[in-house]
């Protein structure tokens, strides 16, 4: 069979299926202009909590409160033990509990490593009980739904449907902070998401740290086997017809990310093995160990800056919520990973310039659905979450930590879906901000956030 060139840059042009390199065909060429190379190296680390956590089980009040708490989640099964919960106090007052199975958390939040940001969700302005009953307020697209709820936690939009993510859009604006670095600035360990799409940036898809850096870009442009000279005038024949037609918008495309996928493919292959032996052999110590087996080459890759998407599923609990498979394990893993990552971080000399945070697709109901065995939680929207690292402000709680009461003045209805006080946009606007995004950059990034009343909620350094 006769192969024409293009039917042979049509078939070699995704060749690294496992590098997920998006489009280069927009024409942002602005990007060189929007920021100054960065002499200092800062990563995020996003930790998405797929299918909806608990957090009203995560972070519970230990103070009066905790009488609402039990009122309405003990008698189902659903409440820990006050005695169970692992007490911190926050330096702005109040008492909470942990959940029993994060013990590294509070010790970290206690060291002052780690903050907790309270009643965060997506909304297109601020919210009431009043304003969301009587509909004079603006709500977000399709509430209570995963697949939307998602996407605006990604995106930071909700009040339209995006094909960026805020990490994407993160990336487009801090992208000259890289110099003339050539490896990719986005890195999912989790499947690409909208997380991590930009307008310009493109995003490198990799396996977690149970394949070697190595291997985790294969060429499969060739049949096998064949011989090293083989191998070698084939990739000399690509290469050239790579050059040819570039002209066209689609043809250099296309060779534009070829390049870029082999590029990254031959720094990964030339890379030191690596294993930290200290973080969990989990689904999501897997995936944080790859994390830190790129930030450790963040040296010879030229990296100024760095955002990583990591994802934890099962979430989701209608049902079953106090067992070992469902919340209740999932917790301990997430705790125990995230840190043993941040000790990587400090062995690795970068503590202060990493951090790690959570996402997930909302909160859930304060009242239980199902008792016994049986209980668990339906969809809710304000959730509470975790930001963990050296540059953060930790052993404080930020934003406004809803009133437990179905029907009270956070509750959308009776059910304990709490009006989030935090938008996401503010939550992330901070983490990008101490990431290096210019300040005239925000509204490019988190359009809807001069609708807030504070870009940053001041838990970073």
């Amino acid at each position: 069979m006769t192969t024409t060139r293009r039917d042979f840059l049509r078939k070699t042009g995704c060749l690294l299926g496992g590098a997920a390199l998006a489009s280069t065909i927009d024409s942002f060429s602005l990007l060189n202009a929007y920021a100054q190379s960065g002499s200092d190296y800062r990563a995020l680390v996003c930790i998405f909590l797929s299918g909806g956590n608990d957090s009203n089980n995560m972070i519970v009040p230990l103070d009066a409160e905790f009488s609402a708490y039990n009122s309405v989640r003990g008698p189902s099964g659903l409440a820990h033990t006050q005695a169970s919960l692992l007490s911190v106090n926050p330096l702005n007052g109040r008492q909470f509990g942990f959940h029993p199975n994060m013990p590294e958390m509070r010790d970290l939040f206690t060291q002052g490593k780690l903050a907790v940001v309270s009643n965060v969700g997506p909304l297109v302005e601020p919210l009431t009980r009043a304003t969301y009953q009587n509909g004079t307020g603006k709500k977000p697209l399709q509430l209570f739904s995963h697949s939307d709820q998602v996407s605006e936690w990604q995106t930071s939009l909700a009040n339209s449907v995006s094909q960026t993510g805020w990490g994407g859009r993160t990336a487009d604006r801090t992208a000259s902070l890289n110099g003339a670095a050539t490896f990719p600035q986005l890195i999912t360990i989790a499947g690409i998401s909208t997380f991590v799409i930009g307008t310009s940036a493109r995003p490198l898809a990799i396996s977690d740290s149970r394949t070697a850096l190595s291997a985790v870009l294969p060429l499969n442009d060739a049949p096998s086997p064949a011989t090293a000279a083989e191998n070698s005038m084939r990739r000399a024949a690509m290469d050239r017809l790579r050059g040819y037609d570039s002209e066209l918008v689609l043809v250099k495309a296309a060779s534009d990310t070829t390049t870029s996928a082999l590029q990254t493919r031959d720094v990964l292959i030339s890379a030191p093995a690596q294993n930290f032996a200290s973080i969990p052999d989990t689904a999501l110590g897997y995936q944080l160990e790859q994390v830190a087996r790129l930030i450790a080459l963040r040296g010879s890759l030229g990296m100024k800056r760095q955002i990583f998407f990591c994802q934890l599923g099962g979430f989701d609990s209608h049902a079953n919520q106090r067992t070992n498979g469902s919340q209740d394990g999932l917790l301990l893993q997430v705790s125990q990973a995230m840190k043993a990552f941040y000790d990587t971080t400090v062995q690795l000399g970068v503590a202060n310039d990493v951090t790690t945070f959570t996402l997930s697709d909302f909160g859930r109901t304060f009242q239980p659905s199902g008792s016994g065995a049986a209980v668990g939680s339906d969809h809710g929207w304000g959730n509470h979450h975790l930001v963990l690292g050296g540059a953060v402000r930790g052993q404080y709680f930020y934003g406004t930590f809803p009133t437990l009461a179905l029907g009270g003045p956070d509750d959308t209805d009776t059910r304990g879906r709490w009006i989030p006080s935090t938008s996401v946009e503010q939550y992330a606007a901070t983490l990008a901000t101490w990431y290096g995004l210019p300040s005239a950059d925000l509204s490019y990034v988190f359009p809807l956030i001069g609708r807030f009343s504070t870009p940053n909620l001041g838990f970073l350094l």
